[in-house]
């Protein structure tokens, strides 16, 4: 692991939490008032968790990638139930992340990079009502969910937003 790599993996991490901010705001606005506590947690998480990894990267001497003014979204978000399937793919896309993450690090960033996936995994149950084996490893759940339910191919499991729904874990941010 270069110091390449791991600054690539920060910004990939950086830019999937700009993404999941810009998601739990459409999320806020659609879910039901009895969610809307678990709403505000997730998006000051994110919150959080972005504004440390800009610290992070400009500390690392370079210039933190930016948010972009809008995201496309993989489905309309009409109605509360589409704001918790959103939220849970938010979930899964930023555990994919910061289990490249993980991978890319060591020490005390590896540390808390397996914090950050743990913590979008649980959110994700939450949201979903369900986890999935091995959170952040989209090929893996895959296996896993495909094999339990006796059927080829995909899981029934809908696309995460970004541009490439197949790999969750290979784009970390939604098109634009």
């Amino acid at each position: 692991m270069s110091a390449a790599d791991e600054l690539r993996a920060l910004q990939a991490a950086l830019a999937a939490e700009h993404a999941a901010v810009y998601g739990y705001g459409v999320v806020g606005g659609r879910i039901r008032e009895e969610r809307r506590t678990e709403a505000r947690s997730g998006y000051d998480a994110h919150r959080a968790q972005r504004d440390a990894l800009m610290r992070e990267v400009h500390d690392r001497g370079a210039t933190p990638v930016a948010a972009s003014a809008g995201y496309a979204l993989p489905f309309p978000v009409a109605d509360s139930v589409a704001a918790v399937r959103l939220a849970a793919e938010l979930e899964d896309r930023v555990s994919g992340v910061y289990s490249d993450l993980v991978r890319a690090t060591a020490g005390a960033r590896r540390r808390e990079a397996a914090v950050a996936l743990r913590e979008a995994a649980v959110r994700a149950v939450r949201w979903r009502g369900g986890g999935v084996a091995f959170p952040g490893l989209a090929e893996r759940a895959e296996r896993t969910e495909t094999a339990a339910a006796g059927a080829p191919g995909r899981s029934g499991h809908s696309p995460a937003p970004g541009p490439s729904p197949e790999r969750v874990r290979s784009s970390s941010t939604p098109s634009r």
